[in-house]
């Protein structure tokens, strides 16, 4: 049930970032739903990946390279379906801050809409 409600909020999520930052459209909600989705396991699979592939320029960076991670799967996700459109990679640093903002509010909502009593 909280997978449920994640993936739906992270999809409004999706389209307040849309209608907030010009550089990210989503067409539709089914397409919010699905970029959500997709977002969703790039960062599950691809992210840890990139994260060992870079860590040098992470610690020499002091983590900063990992926001630039963010933006690449974000766009990436952007380059996979056709209702959601990144600008660049600026516009997609720009969005990824915001979604994963509006990620942080979702999870701790939920995390005591759903907490153990």
């Amino acid at each position: 049930m909280r997978l449920l409600i994640k993936w739906l909020l992270s999809a409004l999520a999706l389209l307040a970032v849309a209608y907030v930052y010009s550089g990210v459209q989503v067409t539709t909600y089914t397409s919010a739903l699905l970029a959500a989705a997709v977002i969703g396991f790039l960062n599950m699979f691809m992210r840890p990946v990139l994260v060992v592939l870079t860590l040098p320029v992470t610690i020499v960076t002091l983590g900063l390279f990992l926001f630039v991670i963010n933006a690449l799967l974000f766009w990436a996700a952007s380059g996979l379906l056709p209702g959601f459109h990144v600008d660049g990679f600026i516009a997609a640093l720009i969005g990824s801050l915001l979604y994963s903002i509006l990620g942080l509010i979702i999870e701790s909502a939920l995390g005591g809409l759903f907490s153990e009593r």
